[in-house]
This record gives C-alpha cells, sequence and structure tokens, in this order.
C-alpha cells in the first residue's frame, strides 16, 4: 500500500510543468524560511554564550580598531 506521500508525490507528477516548478518553489522557499529561523536562533545563542564568557572573563576582548587592523592584514596576504 503506498503512503500519503507517494500519493502527493504521484498527484504532483501528473501536473503541468509549469505547475510542479511553482509547487518546487513553494515547498523550497517553506525549508529557507525555517532554515533562516534556525539559523537566527543559533546566532542568537552564540552571541549570548560570547556575551557570558565575557562578562565571566573566561575571554578577554580586544578594541574593534585592532581586530580590524588584524583582519586587513590577514587579508592582504
Amino acid at each position: 500500500m503506498s503512503t500519503q506521500f507517494d500519493r502527493v508525490v504521484a498527484d504532483a507528477m501528473k501536473l503541468p510543468v509549469r505547475d510542479r516548478v511553482r509547487l518546487a518553489q513553494q515547498l523550497v522557499s517553506t525549508i529557507d524560511s525555517e532554515a533562516e529561523k534556525n539559523v537566527e536562533e543559533l546566532w542568537f545563542a552564540e552571541a549570548e554564550r560570547r556575551l557570558e564568557e565575557l562578562h565571566s572573563g573566561k575571554v578577554e576582548g580586544i578594541d574593534a580598531d585592532e581586530a580590524f587592523r588584524g583582519v586587513r592584514e590577514d587579508l592582504t596576504r
């Protein structure tokens, strides 16, 4: 017996190409928005972790000018 997924795929394959493209775009867009949400949540968690490390003294911050100077030097090598 076929699964609901198999039935949906079979029905989708009967659609004209233009409609299949639209369906694929819509499905991908839902994945993209979920991925973006997850990435945003991960970045917030990382920012909070780093801030806690600064506050606890586990790491020491550096001046922004020094950081940018170091990056420029690394990029010109």
